[in-house]
């Protein structure tokens, strides 16, 4: 209550105070840097052009928005937290429980002016709880493949007809694994987002409709938990991390390595002169397409300041950071699907990008298609459980049962969130 009582003062102030912040320096907070410290930089240069007495100074950045979210709550029990913070897209809702985050309504004003902006009701919806707007999500992915082509064609296939189910995938997978001892065949991780991408492809979902209920474990998640033991017995795929993962893309050994499409630029980069990198969307499994989703991977803004004179100038940071301008820079800096409208309404934002980018706008069209929510377990441990579910997937690729072991962890997250 403290935080939206004094987003509604800074609300006022905006209507009486001069246009331009007065001399106010925000400390933003942001994770992944391989991904996100040149487009953060880039951002805060064009910002600080526009609005000169306003400084962006950048924390240090946390590795992944897991140990950012838990940064964020050391440092708010110090009295030392940021005043915006980049957080994953299922990572705000914690920041909101504990009472961290301010509400933006206030800030947002009349909802139909705010849309006429870019700010689209499915794209406020990333960042919204019962029905108010605590964050604005300011990038967007899926799960997609990267694909190496000369390695497809030495193992015997094409491009053009490239296995549109997981079947033919893994067997295409196999060849290429069997090219060599220093060749792989397919990589995905381990990992809670990777895994609800794979559940999203037949299907299901991590929870009910109403988060009572855990559901990863019904016929769908027994589906996509195979998925890791048949790519690990099937086609070889080894247990190393995504480091040496995107190493061995790049160096030309490993043939298919599925990942975010916030990779793109960091991927075709990497691979350099030795091949071309082809991104094609992650296979949809269900018959029901309409069933489908993948989860938006991607990032929210949240301001957590309790000071009124910097949420105004954070509001202005924000509606820059996630406004065409911003989002352009996000957008032409990596593999991100922008998450304002305006930048792909008007051709004079991104229009010639897209028609030079066949790979950028294979992976936006499908953040389009199938976009949902990035599930955010509920409660204090909702971050512990995704770890539970990552350790489960390792044992799975390791050799273990696959329905057996997906169905024990979602018991053990069932316990953990007191759901039994």
């Amino acid at each position: 209550m403290k935080r939206t009582l004094l987003a509604a003062v800074a609300f006022g102030l905006l209507a009486i105070a001069p246009a331009q912040a007065e001399n106010v320096t925000l400390k933003v907070h942001y994770s992944i840097p391989n991904l996100w410290k040149d487009v953060q930089g880039k951002i805060a240069d064009a910002f600080m052009a526009e609005h000169p007495n306003i400084k962006i100074a950048f924390d240090a950045p946390a590795e992944t928005y897991a140990e950012g979210v838990q940064r964020l709550l050391r440092e708010a029990v110090a009295n030392n937290l940021p005043d915006v913070a980049y957080v994953g897209l299922n990572r705000w809702r914690i920041l909101e429980d504990r009472g961290l985050a301010v509400e933006l309504d206030p800030l947002i004003g009349d909802a139909a002016t705010f849309q006429a902006k870019g700010y689209t009701p499915a794209l406020r919806s990333l960042g919204q709880y019962q029905g108010k707007q605590f964050a604005i999500a300011a990038s967007a992915s899926t799960l997609v493949m990267y694909v190496n082509p000369d390695l497809v064609a030495k193992a015997g296939g094409s491009m053009d007809a490239f296995p549109t189910d997981f079947d033919g995938l893994i067997k295409l997978a196999a060849k290429i694994d069997a090219l060599g001892d220093t060749t792989d065949g397919v990589w995905v991780a381990a990992h809670d987002w990777r895994f609800q991408s794979m559940l999203g492809s037949y299907g299901g979902r991590p929870m009910n409709a109403d988060e009572t209920a855990i559901t990863f474990d019904d016929k769908a998640g027994v589906s996509a938990a195979m998925l890791y033991s048949r790519f690990a017995k099937e086609a070889g795929m080894e247990g190393y991390d995504g480091n040496a993962a995107r190493q061995a893309f790049a160096a030309g050994t490993l043939g298919i390595y599925i990942d975010s499409s916030s990779y793109l630029t960091r991927m075709i980069e990497g691979a350099g002169d030795r091949f071309t990198v082809t991104l094609l969307p992650i296979i949809v499994a269900a018959q029901d397409k309409k069933s489908v989703y993948f989860p938006t991977g991607g990032s929210a803004i949240v301001m957590l300041t309790e000071d009124p004179a910097k949420q105004k100038a954070a509001w202005e940071y924000i509606k820059f950071a996630t406004g065409p301008k911003g989002a352009k820079i996000v957008v032409e800096n990596s593999g991100y699907a922008p998450t304002n409208a305006i930048v792909l309404e008007d051709d004079q934002y991104l229009g010639k990008f897209y028609a030079e980018n066949e790979n950028a706008k294979r992976a936006h069209a499908q953040v389009a298609a199938y976009s949902g929510p990035w599930y955010s377990y509920p409660g204090p441990e909702g971050v512990a459980v995704t770890d539970l579910i990552a350790a489960g997937l390792v044992e799975i690729v390791e050799g273990a049962a696959p329905e057996a072991t997906i169905r024990q962890v979602a018991d053990d997250v069932r316990r953990k969130l007191k759901m039994n």
